[in-house]
């Protein structure tokens, strides 16, 4: 009888190719289901139009009668392309979106149907609150939470939905989503960030962040997928032996794109033109059955709800293609894990990325404030920023051969970094006629034509300036970038804020010019940052020291990282830029704590499950074949058999001390499971799963993954690496 195993590989091997019907130039296409400007300018009214703009520009509220009409134009716009329902989408701190479906359809007080959609529909909806992570905020029999309509991110349709982007709150106003934070977190760094432009550019009214993701993620088929237990449950493999051919060749990456891969990519890119989504990039990854996708920067809110929407509908279009889409950040051992990359920036609304030097000395000085305080930010907040991308999968990324460590500093390469030495030699206080023109001309009005030459890129670094953006590449490929972009911009804004009380003091008590003023900030600012820089091996064991030397956490795991969220200075940030309360940031730490301790819990369940049910019988079965075959010849040839079944009663005896090993291990771990879950507090529960259950998984790997080698493979019920990781 077939196994699963060898079902699933034989559907994979017989898949009907799905057809890719194109509907046009992505130009065309583009936001097609969005009810985007160009869209409210031809189904709103005037006044209603600029309503919205004002609200998206200025932040102004859009009153309940103007509410009305955006919706009524709203759903007409909808139902005219087969829209039959809507749907506030929002982001819990779940790390996954949400949404509850309500039909346009309603009866009216005369018995008649009809669609009704209004502004109390479209502007605030009232979902039970007491089924989402509130990290304490909201107890289960206080369940009443709110979400309210965000109009900086237009409303889409998917399907025959409409969707509206929203924020989730509690009925006491605390944020129970990722959006909220965010949102706020733009504005502090809109209005400091403008406040230091307007130095340099009077016409500059609004800064807004930009940002630029790069989504990496493993396809493998569907029923591969559903023969592996830890892959349905856990989102990775749990065991599985490295095959003979990984990536060590190197020639996956940048390869021909595999047909079936590419009809999948081809359907996913088109469904994310019409939802305005702008991907640009494709390719092929390092390791087997990796591949990514990247999109035109946008500005981050957008950029936000784009990378969240676009993770949901990549599950769906795979599904059609009959794969799984694996989004875990390590879902195979011995190959890369999957990352998403953050670049991110400051626009002016006057066009100009405030982390691109112009033509002109002063454009460039700008562009050096900018970059300056942004490395001053991550120096003074390394330990935050390293919180922001915490998570039980991507402990198990950093740090590894293709993903920055989990010791946060920065790349700004060679030129950069002695154009700093340069300025950190000016002379303090009032700078001389000849001092200021050499200054200018020969250090800052040179960037422009350092950067043309941009240099090497490391790869080991968590955070890298490239050119005219920072890269935060530590990121994790399932991770919502909300919370680091949450984290970037908080602290960015603080330290801008802090900028611009420095420079007006000197410009006031000392009387300097504001270039003299900025100069003189810039420079002790390199000099309280040179322990975050650093352009060597990430990976090396001299960095650790190095780091630890300077100063630096290194917190390898989530519990250890998210330990700062507790700290006193953290909480004055956050409430001092009205990003968060003391009340949302202990949340996001309860709700961190707990989500770790689960999805480890889960992990150990499942991978016990595993190895007593699948492969400790599985070894028996195979064991009790050898056994007959020794005694098989041992009928034969008697006295002799010991040294004719000599290398069968060496596999008998490998594959019994393998099965002892595995049994142990499973039921220590059990039981130190067992010690945790009895811990009063959930930070007690958290490290106990990271330091006493976590560490048998490899050693229960390790012992299943050998029988993996000694077991017949026709016998082996679990589909291999070599089975996962090349695409047919």
């Amino acid at each position: 009888m077939a196994t699963l195993r060898f079902k699933a590989v034989h559907e994979t091997l017989n898949r009907d190719e799905i057809a890719v019907v194109s509907k046009g130039r992505h130009s065309e296409l583009f936001g097609a289901d969005v009810f985007n400007q160009a869209t409210m300018k031809q189904y709103l009214t005037k006044d209603s139009y600029k309503s919205v703009l004002d609200a998206i520009i200025k932040g102004d509220k859009i009153s309940r009668s103007m509410a009305d009409q955006i919706a009524a134009s709203m759903k007409d716009w909808a139902m005219s392309k087969g829209v039959t329902h809507y749907t506030h989408w929002f982001q819990p701190l779940t790390g996954s979106t949400a949404e509850k479906h309500d039909a346009f359809f309603e009866i009216s007080n005369d018995g008649e149907s009809i669609e009704s959609f209004g502004g109390d529909q479209l502007v605030q909806q009232e979902p039970d609150a007491s089924s989402f992570p509130s990290g304490g905020i909201r107890n289960t029999f206080e369940a009443r939470g709110y979400t309210a309509w965000d109009p900086t991110s237009p409303a889409f349709i998917y399907g025959t939905t409409l969707c509206i982007p929203t924020v989730f709150v509690s009925y006491t106003g605390e944020a129970l989503d990722n959006k909220t934070p965010l949102l706020r977190a733009l504005n502090a760094v809109d209005e400091a960030a403008t406040a230091i432009a307007k130095i340099f550019d009077k016409n500059v009214s609004k800064v807004h962040a930009t940002l630029g993701w790069e989504q990496e993620y493993f396809l493998i088929d569907k029923a591969l997928a559903a023969s592996r237990p830890d892959i349905v449950q856990a989102g990775r493999t749990l065991l599985g032996h490295s095959p003979a051919k990984g990536q060590q060749l190197d020639d996956h990456y940048f390869g021909s794109i595999p047909n079936r891969v590419m009809r999948f990519m081809r359907d996913l890119e088109q469904q994310c033109i019409l939802l305005g989504i702008p991907v640009k990039t494709r390719h092929n990854e390092v390791a087997p059955n990796q591949f990514e996708l990247a999109p035109i920067f946008e500005e981050a809110n957008l950029a936000v709800d784009h990378n969240s929407l676009l993770m949901d509908i990549m599950e769906k279009i795979a599904d059609r293609h009959h794969f799984k889409v694996l989004l875990h950040e390590k879902p195979f051992a011995g190959i890369n894990g999957s990352g998403k990359h953050n670049n991110w920036s400051l626009a002016t609304d006057t066009g100009v990325n405030l982390l691109s030097p112009g033509k002109t000395p002063m454009s460039s000085l700008q562009f050096l404030t900018f970059f300056i305080n942004t490395i001053k930010a991550v120096n003074d907040n390394e330990e935050l920023l390293r919180a922001s991308i915490a998570s039980a999968s991507n402990d198990h990324r950093l740090g590894a051969n293709e993903a920055p460590p989990a010791i946060m500093s920065v790349f700004i390469g060679e030129q950069l970094t002695k154009v700093l030495e340069d300025l950190e030699n000016v002379s303090k206080g009032k700078l001389s006629p000849e001092e200021k023109t050499d200054l200018k001309l020969n250090v800052v009005g040179k960037i422009p034509e350092i950067l043309l030459d941009n240099t090497d890129r490391n790869r080991t670094s968590p955070f890298a300036f490239t050119g005219n953006k920072f890269e935060f590449r530590a990121v994790g490929s399932k991770a919502n970038c909300a919370n680091p972009m949450t984290v970037l911009n908080t602290i960015v804004a603080k330290q801008l804020r802090a900028f611009k009380v420095e420079v007006d003091g000197l410009v006031n008590k000392k009387k300097l010019k504001k270039d003299e003023a900025v100069f003189n900030v810039i420079r002790e600012y390199i000099k309280a940052s040179r322990t975050i820089l650093f352009e060597g091996d990430g990976y090396s064991d001299a960095w650790q020291r190095e780091a630890t030397r300077r100063g630096l956490s290194n917190n390898k795991t989530t519990p250890e990282a998210l330990a700062i969220l507790k700290d006193q200075k953290s909480i004055a940030l956050f409430e001092e830029m009205d990003v968060m309360n003391k009340t949302e940031l202990h949340a996001r730490y309860e709700i961190g704590i707990e989500e770790y301790t689960m999805r480890v819990q889960i992990e150990g369940r499942v991978l016990g499950d595993i190895a007593r049910n699948h492969v400790i019988p599985t070894a028996i079965r195979y064991q009790n074949t050898l056994i007959e075959n020794v005694r098989g010849l041992k009928e034969i040839y008697e006295s002799d058999f010991r040294k004719v079944a000599r290398e069968q009663m060496d596999i008998i005896e490998q594959i019994s001390e393998h099965i002892a090993n595995i049994n142990k291990g499973v039921t220590d771990m059990t039981n130190e499971r067992k010690k945790a879950n009895k811990l009063k507090t959930p930070e007690m529960r958290a490290k106990a799963y990271c330091n006493a259950v976590k560490p048998y998984f490899d050693e229960i790997r390790y012992n299943c993954d050998k029988l993996e080698l000694l077991v017949d493979d026709e016998l082996w019920p679990l589909t291999k690496y070599r089975e996962l990781l090349f695409m047919r």
